[in-house]
């Protein structure tokens, strides 16, 4: 069994905690300049940072032209840099950290990447901006085709070239490459090649002046890069204290990971800058493994890691609890940001409209035939298949809905489902499938069946058996398709009986979407005016019922049958869902990740829409039990029923469980493996 401590260090799952540094400038100053890092340099460290980027030529400043090529500032910024090896001998950061560079008779503008007093490598900035205000060919060479070399520089001999690729040792994915400003603005960025050679940290120094617009074009670029090279980029420009004769400076930071921003500083700051976040850098391994197309990059420029000099280093941090900067969404499949929720359940719900209504005019069905219960699948099932009707311009009354109470049905959930049939005008009505229950149970002499009060797992069975079975009968006698109800949760969880039950259907049209996510969409539908002002309240209604099944009565004391009472709460389930099976993420790690999610109801942001009572905080042996429960029916029991699910529109990017497309795996393979990795997690 882990430990606390091990279990809740960041670099014992993955992550990699980086810094941008945006130090007040002293332009032409190398002395203060060098003190203003260092301070900066500290600060990093007892955040415990792994990796902090400067911004370009931090060391002499930017904007100082022709000083650039005065002796005195040369030798001065070598001064400061042998200066700051020494002052840095202790700290565990890894600097990066801009600076003019002498060497064969050339200038260039570099990237020093420093140590634990080591001068690590030296890369040269390639692209050198000569247009409108920028005038570096002026003062400085690129390091274009610069590979294989040395330089001494501040009294130590180092790599020098724009080949090389920084590897720690004693931590896995510590991986980073760097390049400069303009580099970044290049059709094809020398970062592009690093990364294809195993980089997963990109690090950009800039001095770019800041002009309207130009930090959104920052931000795009790094959003853009990071998704298309499946990395981290992290970021940091000049500010205040360069030069302003014609330009000025923002001192703008940011750290993006995968086309998510993970943290941005502010601009136009005057105190010392320093923005951290930790980076995935497990994840974006894992990610490249199964992105083809990446490797598939790789070997039409001729394997670069070929080319590229790893240059390894000792990181010499042991791991240990030092928190977490970086927020992790309660409910992965639903944004807590307002407008990204708007667009994503606009999305997923024509998603689903349009591949039932392409099903409804492929199929020449004259109907559709669907099982209502008043229950939030079945709710949002239907009025996806209302809207769809109205799309293809067909008539509502060629939906035929049936309500089919069973021995512990609800008066209020049949009641809703009652009202939604009518309020949406499709063809209702209403077959009591007790009758025929106790048959079967009687046939099978089930105790039930001989009046014993015997509520289990056949019992349950039978009335969703039956429920399906009539359905698929009704379809046949007229001319229609059985729409099916279930979700992407209950796929994932086996929470669904095989066959001749709620596993089977015609078209399975919420199969693609998680049981989170379905409220959400339903109160998109409310909130956007999908519907009538009827239809809305019996939504309300329906949204504010407990989920249960619904199949076994109610207790002495009236309790409902809880389906999250059985197999967990939905919420955990969908964060177990989306990061073991989206990114192959470990028990362990999972468990991390959700218990920074959810161990304090207090912090982050919820979702608009989750209700007071919805807001609840989860400890660690909370959610120790549930994955463990998780992982048992994912991986050792349920397979069998996803190997037989029908069609269905994939609707999340988060992936889906159907055999032919996102999801394949052994029907009688086991959990063995996953439930090991559970010993990586503490009892709390």
């Amino acid at each position: 069994m882990a430990t606390a401590a091990e279990f809740r260090a960041i670099h014992s799952h993955g992550f990699v905690r980086v810094g941008a540094a945006t130090p007040p400038g002293t332009a032409g100053d190398p002395a203060a300049n060098g003190a203003a890092i260092r301070a900066l340099a500290e600060a990093a460290a007892a955040r415990q940072v792994d990796l902090l980027v400067f911004p370009e030529l931090a060391l002499s400043s930017y904007a100082i032209d022709d000083l650039h090529h005065q002796e005195a500032m040369l030798a001065a910024t070598e001064a400061a840099l042998a200066d700051l090896l020494v002052a840095t001998e202790a700290l565990a950061p890894v600097l990066v950290v801009g600076a003019p560079v002498r060497r064969n008779g050339r200038l260039y503008n570099c990237a020093l990447v420093l140590h634990r007093g080591r001068l690590l490598g030296v890369v040269p900035k390639i692209f050198l901006p000569n247009y409108r205000e920028y005038y570096e060919k002026r003062w400085f060479a690129s390091g274009a085709g610069l590979v294989g070399q040395r330089i001494a520089l501040a009294g130590q001999d180092a790599p020098f070239g724009a080949d090389l690729l920084f590897a720690a040792e004693d931590l896995p994915h510590f991986l980073f490459a760097v390049e400069t400003c303009e580099d970044f603005w290049a059709p094809i960025p020398p970062s592009t090649e690093t990364a294809l050679a195993g980089a997963l940290i990109l690090c950009n120094l800039s001095a770019s002046n800041v002009t309207i617009g130009k930090a959104r074009d920052r931000a795009m670029l790094a959003a853009a890069h990071s998704a298309r090279t499946v990395s981290a980029y992290v970021f940091s420009a000049a500010g205040p204290g360069e030069s302003t004769t014609d330009l000025a400076w923002d001192g703008q930071s940011f750290i993006y990971e995968l086309g998510i921003p993970l943290a941005e500083g502010p601009r136009f700051a005057h105190a010392p800058g320093l923005l951290v976040a930790d980076v995935d850098a497990g994840r974006l391994a894992a990610e490249r493994m199964r992105f083809g197309t990446f490797n598939d990059a790789a070997q039409r420029l001729c394997h670069p890691e070929q080319r590229v000099r790893r240059i390894a280093f000792h990181h010499g941090v042991a791991p240990a609890d030092i928190g977490f900067a970086r927020a992790t969404a309660r409910f992965p499949f639903v944004p807590a940001d307002p407008a990204r929720l708007d667009e994503d359940c606009y999305e997923a719900f024509n998603i689903q409209v349009e591949g039932l209504a392409k099903r409804l005019a492929a199929s020449g069905a004259r109907r559709l035939v669907i099982g209502v219960s008043g229950g939030l699948d079945s709710t949002h099932a239907l009025i996806v298949a209302a809207k769809a009707f109205d799309r293809l311009g067909r008539s509502r009354a060629d939906i035929l809905g049936f309500t089919m109470p069973g021995f512990a049905t609800g008066e209020a959930t049949k009641g809703n489902a009652w009202a939604l049939m009518r309020a949406l005008g499709i063809a209702a009505d209403e077959i009591d499938i007790r009758p025929a229950a106790r048959q079967m149970l009687a046939d099978m002499d089930h105790p039930f069946g001989r009046g014993e009060p015997v509520y289990d797992v056949t019992f349950e069975n039978v009335q969703a058996g039956l429920r399906t079975d009539y359905l698929f009968r009704l379809a046949n006698q007229r001319e229609g398709l059985v729409l099916g109800t279930g979700d992407l949760s209950e796929l994932a969880l086996g929470w669904c009986t095989y066959g001749v039950g709620d596993q089977m259907s015609h078209y399975a049209v919420n199969a693609g979407v998680p049981k989170t996510l379905i409220q959400f969409l339903i109160r998109w539908c409310i909130a956007t005016g999908q519907y009538d002002p009827a239809t809305n309240a019996v939504l309300e209604a329906i949204l504010a019922t407990e989920i249960s099944p619904e199949l076994v009565p109610a207790d002495a004391e009236g309790g409902l049958q809880s389906t999250e009472d059985k197999i967990g709460p939905y919420a955990l389930n969908d964060f177990f869902l989306h990061h073991i099976v989206r990114f192959g993420m470990s028990p362990a790690k999972t468990a991390f990740l959700a218990w920074h999610a959810w161990r304090d109801a207090a912090a982050g942001h919820w979702p608009d829409g989750v209700p007071e009572a919805k807001r609840v905080a989860y400890d660690l042996a909370t959610i120790r039990h549930w994955l463990a429960l998780f992982l048992r029916r994912f991986f050792g029991m349920s397979q069998f029923k996803r190997s037989a699910i029908p069609n269905g529109p994939k609707v999340s990017s988060g992936g889906a469980l159907s055999p032919r497309g996102d999801w394949r795996a052994p029907a009688d393979g086991t959990a063995a493996a996953w439930l090991a990795g559970m010993e990586a997690i503490p009892e709390r």
